[in-house]
């Protein structure tokens, strides 16, 4: 299985390649988009409250624990980088897709 464009594996851990609208009416994986993977969520661009909403929702919707998933790279950025550790990449392309 070839991996999508949006995950890549480094160091151990998976990353992968968002690109987020906030504000959005619910949290949702939208689909790929280029190389990287449409995600909205709900909360506004306000003191890393969507951030924190993304993160969240990741972990839950990969089954992996809040400290396993973590922001590396987009802090104030539509387009993000976030790392999963304790996930191979084909878990996370399934669980994605």
């Amino acid at each position: 299985m070839t991996a999508p464009a949006y995950l890549r594996e480094q160091d151990g851990a998976v990353l992968l390649a968002l690109k987020v609208q906030p504000r959005a009416s619910r949290n949702e994986i939208v689909g790929p988009l280029g190389a990287e993977l449409k995600l909205k969520v709900m909360a506004p661009p306000v003191d890393s409250a969507a951030n924190e909403a993304l993160v969240e929702f990741l972990a839950r919707q990969l089954g992996l624990p809040r400290r396993a998933v973590s922001l590396v790279r987009g802090q104030t950025s539509p387009h993000k980088t976030i790392r999963l550790d304790g996930i191979t990449l084909a878990e996370a392309a399934q669980k994605l897709g």
